[in-house]
Order: structure tokens, then C-alpha cells, then sequence
């Protein structure tokens, strides 16, 4: 299933044409007014994971967005948790380690870790903006609903936070170093689409109620440091891109094979973005609602049954 919501007109036309930089043509009797450049204060800014605190990816974010004036704090997976999805721990205790400042290692996952931060080391004054990544590896179709990158950001989102997971990959296996060469640009652009959301919000909130951006950035030239060809707003393409291949191994085991079988991308999914060199840039919510075409199909699907 899907995630599904009619988006407001405001947040598509920020999505289609800011983050190009670029503005439709409207034609105009007079030259516009000079106005002063709009400016907004820096955030405070919760980064977690899914690849562990110390990763390639989430270091290269804290860098980057403290060096654009943010207040940054880390409070990320203690080990890797790529896979996770949403889950968080079921126990009695969990433990926390602060191995420097601005740094907290949750030994769980990056659910458990975003529902510390937000209760301990932001102390109940939420935070405005969660940062999931940068994630090694793309989380597009499929691989977004398993993805502890992802699953951050919507354990942000169910909180009330606005959320941002970012990812860096292309549709192939990733290559070491030019999937960690291309987390540059990817942050890069992650401090553009932040600063522009800080700008437009002026003082109210970064997105609508309820909506987190899923981000996924390719890998774009030989060494991974080329620019994207453009940005493009999409949705979850709806396949599972991966699959898994059981073999008896007669002793009630079953070894496991996990094969890739993606598809021609959905146009207008994220899919198609990525594997034409573009950011795909998905809007996203925290639940499992459809929109109103399924709800009526699925009234008329139970129509007379009772109890």
C-alpha cells in the first residue's frame, strides 16, 4: 500500500519551482519593487540515522549544517540499523552513550533514537526540524517503506516535528566511494531546500502539518560529485524493487537470497527521477491513510455486510 495525501497547492508550488531556483515567467506591466532579501534565523535541528552515529553520511550533514549556522545535535543508532524501518524497542531499559558534545549514540533504532532526543536531549522543547541521513544507499519504492532512514522521519512526524530523510544512491549496487563522494552534493542541496523552507515559513512552520520530504539524491559522474540534472517532485513508486529467493536447506533452515527485480520506474515516481540523474524530492506522511477515491471503493466493497 501506498502512502497517499492530496498535498496543499503551496507546498507543490514550493517543491516544482523554489527548489530548482528557478520562478515561472509572469508577465508584468512594471518592473517589480526592490525589496530587501528575506532573511530567517538558523534552526535547531535533530540528525539521526539509520547507519550508525559515526557514518560517513550523518557527519558530512552535521558538518555541513552546523558550517550553515544551525544548531545541530546527533542523537542517532549506537550501530548500524539500516533495514529497520519503524520499529522501536519493546524493553525495560535501553542504553545511551554521549561520546562528545552534540553527540548521543542510542543503542536502538532510529525510532528509539528520535523518541529520545525529543524527550531527553531536546528536553520537551521540540525541536524544528528532523534530518534523517545522509543515508548510504538510495530509499526509493519499496526500499523506502523498510528504510530506518525513513523510519526517523516518521517517528519525527507522528511527534509533531517536521521531517527531511535524505538519501544518497543510484539504482545499482552502491559503489563505496562514489556513493560517499556523492554525499557531498547531496548535503549541499539539503542546505538549499532547508534554507528554503526557513525562508518561506517565515515564522510559522517549515511544512504542512503532518508532511515530511523523503529526498533521494543520485550519483551523478565518475567519481560521484557531479551535479544532479535537476529536481523533481514525485511520489513512492509502487514496486518492491527487491526480492527474496527461499532454498530448503533440509534441515529446517532456509537459506536466503535477495535478488534485485527492479521494473521500468512509474513516471512521476521517484524511481524514474533517480535513474534520469534528478533529486527526487516525495512528499510523505506518518500513517497509512489512502485518499477519498479508496475509501469510497472500499465502502462499496462492504456495503451490506453486518456483523
Amino acid at each position: 500500500m501506498s502512502r497517499k495525501r492530496v498535498l496543499p497547492p503551496a507546498l507543490l508550488i514550493l517543491c516544482t519551482t523554489a527548489l530548482s531556483g528557478t520562478a515561472p515567467a509572469i508577465a508584468s506591466p512594471r518592473p517589480a519593487p526592490v525589496t530587501a532579501p528575506v532573511t530567517a534565523p538558523p534552526l535547531r535541528i535533530l540528525l539521526t540515522n539509520d547507519d550508525g552515529y559515526d557514518a560517513p553520511g550523518i557527519r558530512k550533514a552535521f558538518a555541513r549544517l552546523t558550517a550553515a549556522g544551525h544548531d545541530v545535535t546527533i542523537v542517532a543508532p549506537l550501530t548500524n540499523q539500516s533495514g529497520t524501518g519503524t520499529k522501536t524497542t519493546n524493553a525495560p531499559s535501553i542504553r545511551v552513550e554521549h561520546p562528545e558534545p552534540k553527540v548521543w549514540a542510542v543503542d536502538g533504532t532510529p525510532g528509539d533514537s528520535v523518541a529520545f532526543g525529543l524527550s531527553e536531549v531536546f528536553g520537551g522543547r521540540a525541536p524544528d526540524l528532523v534530518v534523517s541521513g545522509a543515508n548510504y544507499g538510495p530509499n526509493v519504492a519499496g526500499l523506502a517503506t523498510h528504510s530506518g532512514t525513513v523510519g526517523g522521519a516518521v517517528a519525527a512526524l507522528e511527534s509533531g516535528v517536521p521531517a527531511i530523510a535524505l538519501s544518497t544512491g543510484g539504482l545499482a549496487a552502491p559503489d563505496p566511494v562514489t556513493t560517499v563522494n556523492a554525499m557531498d552534493p547531496t548535503v549541499d542541496f539539503a542546505v538549499r531546500l532547508i534554507d528554503r523552507l526557513r525562508v518561506r515559513a517565515r515564522s510559522g512552520p517549515l511544512l504542512p502539518e503532518g508532511v515530511g520530504l523523503n529526498v533521494n539524491h543520485p550519483v551523478v559522474g565518475a567519481d560521484g560529485r557531479g551535479a544532479a540534472s535537476g529536481v523533481a517532485v514525485t511520489f513512492q513508486d509502487p514496486q518492491p524493487v527487491l526480492a527474496a529467493d527461499f532454498t530448503d536447506s533440509g534441515d529446517g533452515t532456509w537459506k536466503v537470497e535477495v535478488r534485485p527485480g527492479l521494473r521500468p520506474g512509474a513516471r512521476g515516481g521517484d524511481v524514474e527521477a533517480v535513474g534520469a540523474g534528478r533529486i527526487a524530492v516525495s512528499p510523505m506522511n506518518a500513517d497509512w491513510n489512502t485518499g477519498p477515491v479508496e475509501r469510497s471503493m472500499t465502502s462499496a466493497l462492504i456495503a451490506g455486510l453486518r456483523p
